[in-house]
């Protein structure tokens, strides 16, 4: 049977593509892959063509509900937990509430809300190798832990 190798990019529907094209930019440091249209910007963490585009939604959508239908959140994986620690203080420096934070074992993690309301969580790994992290996961009873970031 043919077997999915990884997620390949998402798409997000934002209000205002200039905003959003500057928090995924200047907060979160995806660089634009292609000149932006009027419709669309598809930005990449530098080394695919693509890790995220963002769309011009209508201008009658619903707002992003927490808990409702679609995506509960996306994670944007960082090298290492100073990196983490270092977005952490980037986000407190520029005002933006932090939702919560979680050592989940497998991974550390902060969570937070793009401009439109969808949900962030940056995150690195809990363990040196996949193998590692995937046993982990398989066996671990407890996944969340209040993780404190100094």
């Amino acid at each position: 049977m043919a077997k999915i190798l990884r997620v390949g990019h998402m798409v997000l529907n934002v209000r205002d593509l200039d905003v959003s094209t500057r928090f995924y930019t200047e907060v979160l440091g995806f660089q634009v892959a292609r000149e932006p249209t009027e419709r669309a910007v598809f930005l990449t963490c530098g080394k695919i063509h693509h890790d995220l585009a963002l769309f011009r939604a209508a201008p009658d959508a619903p707002p992003v509900t927490p808990g409702g239908l679609g995506l509960n959140h996306m994670a944007l994986q960082v090298e290492d937990f100073e990196a983490l620690r270092e977005f952490y203080h980037r986000l407190n420096a520029l005002g933006m509430e932090i939702d919560h934070t979680k050592d989940h074992g497998v991974t550390q993690s902060v969570y937070f809300h793009d401009p439109d309301g969808n949900a962030i969580e940056l995150f690195c790994n809990g363990h040196a190798s996949p193998a590692e992290g995937l046993q982990a996961m398989r066996t671990q009873e407890s996944l969340g832990w209040k993780l404190v970031i100094t």
